[in-house]
């Protein structure tokens, strides 16, 4: 039954599809090719999600070769997850990216851009689903070196500024990564994560396996713009094509968040990390570094793609926050924000991208007055904003009340203020666009209604809608996270 194949379908299609519409090169058909990639990735990780929800976690062995001689793809509660998310966010941004990259790059490189979209969900959907430490390095090569390409296509020559500089960066982490992974071999003789993790405490020699956690550590929070390692992220997003500022914000720092994790409760386990060194103290005064820094940042950036540039390293660390609190609850908190965040960014570059193809720009400039011109983008952007700030009603709100809560469980009162004050800050750079769009008055030239084409709009408002929903219906994302949560400290602690 093809349902028995549905984790190797989930990497085979993109990567299968990437290769063909570089033979084809027609930018129409390599769109049409990764749209129904898209949602074919989509539909097969729902599946997914559900055969781990009804029968448990799946191991699919490649080639049947039994792990840990042969490569093993396995999903369980936490990959399930991030499979949905990444897959949804390429859904939506798919559709979304016809009249954009028509507008931001060359005719000529059109199917080369699917081409590398479709090569960047590959590595992401393949980091997630895999089950070797080897391949997750591999996997997060196709992803990087996929996106510094995407981000190189946008048509300011910053771009390329950009691209080669989250080139070098991205470099030095996969550096990190990929000793880090070596140390372990070395040690356990295994690459297989669960064969690892079984195989680290009968080891003697401790240093190398310290030494392995802390290459992974650096090399990772590299990837996943953990503040103060955070330095290619704003002019990546600033610069790269709307749809791929719109996919990278959704994905990319999210799966290397999803890769952390793993490592921290799967492979190494949850009483060395957290027990016997003193990473928590570590992430806890980064993450709090990155929440009040890089919102201060943000209030002082004109350009709006900037701006929520570096709300992102502030939002990661919301994320990194709750996993500092090394409880079920700090840790369900982190992994319900992975995915609200998600769809709060994803919407507003989205979005962000309508502005950018009628105006030509997204500095604060061109916003003014614009809620008379683009309605509908401006009130999307304020709906996806007050989910980043987490106003009641939205799925941002529910992430800060999920890690208010582990705090207080905690005893940490004094977090929860620092929480509330960083999310006021939120507030302030939330603002400037308001203030910008729907208080100045327009230039004397720009009287008519502009607003985005539909094939635009539409993704865009899924994914404000599903912010909006899933602040009261969190079935599917606080309860994922809360079982994905409670099966890593089943197995980690």
């Amino acid at each position: 039954m093809i349902s028995a194949h549905l984790p190797a379908l989930q990497v085979a299609l993109p990567l299968i599809a990437a290769p063909l519409m570089v033979l084809v090169r027609r930018g129409g058909i390599a769109y049409g090719m990764m749209l129904a990639v898209a949602w074919i990735s989509l539909l097969i990780s729902l599946l997914l999600a559900q055969q781990v929800a009804d029968h448990g976690p799946i191991s699919y062995h490649l080639g049947s070769w039994a792990p840990p001689w042969g490569i093993e793809y396995r999903v369980d509660a936490l990959s399930a997850f991030v499979l949905v998310l990444v897959s949804l966010a390429a859904a939506a941004v798919v559709p979304y990216s016809r009249r954009s990259v028509e507008a931001e790059v060359s005719r000529e490189q059109h199917y080369l851009f699917y081409a590398m979209f479709a090569l960047c969900l590959t590595g992401l959907l393949g980091i997630t689903i895999t089950g070797d430490a080897f391949n997750i390095f591999v996997f997060l090569e196709v992803s990087s070196l996929s996106t510094y390409v995407l981000i190189a296509l946008g048509r300011d020559r910053r771009a390329l500024t950009a691209a080669y500089q989250y080139l070098i960066m991205g470099t030095i982490g996969a550096t990190f990564i990929v000793i880090g992974v070596g140390l372990l071999y070395l040690m356990t003789g295994s690459l297989n994560l669960v064969d690892i993790a079984q195989r680290l405490p009968d080891v003697a020699e401790r240093r190398p396996v310290l030494a392995a956690l802390a290459f992974l550590t650096v090399g990772i929070s590299l990837k996943l713009a953990l503040f103060p390692l955070h330095l290619w992220l704003p002019n990546a997003y600033t610069y790269a094509p709307s749809s791929i500022s719109a996919f990278l914000a959704a994905t990319a720092t999210k799966v290397s968040v999803y890769v952390l994790i793993r490592f921290y409760y799967s492979v190494f386990g949850e009483t060395l990390v957290f027990k016997e060194l003193p990473v928590p103290l570590v992430l806890l005064a980064l993450s709090l570094a990155a929440m009040f820094i890089a919102s201060f940042a943000a209030l002082y950036q004109e350009n709006l793609k900037r701006l929520f540039a570096y709300s992102s390293v502030a939002q990661i660390g919301y994320i990194t926050l709750g996993l500092s609190l090394d409880s079920v609850g700090g840790l369900s908190a982190a992994i319900v924000h992975l995915f609200n965040h998600a769809l709060a960014k994803g919407a507003l570059f989205m979005l962000l991208g309508g502005i950018m193809l009628r105006t030509g720009g997204v500095s604060l400039h061109c916003v003014c007055g614009l809620a008379r011109r683009m309605p509908l983008t401006t009130f999307g952007i304020v709906i996806a904003g007050l989910s980043l700030i987490g106003v009641p009603g939205t799925a941002g709100f529910v992430s800060k009340w999920a890690l208010i809560t582990a705090a207080l469980e905690a005893g940490l009162w004094w977090l929860v203020l620092l929480i509330v004050a960083s999310s006021l800050l939120a507030v302030a750079y939330v603002w400037r666009f308001v203030e910008a769009a729907y208080l100045r008055a327009p230039a004397p030239e720009a009287t008519e209604k502009i607003e985005a084409p539909w094939s635009m709009l539409v993704p865009a408002w899924v994914l404000v809608a599903l912010s909006v929903y899933l602040g009261f219906d969190t079935r599917f994302t606080l309860g994922g996270a809360t079982r994905a949560a409670q099966m890593l400290f089943g197995a980690g602690g």
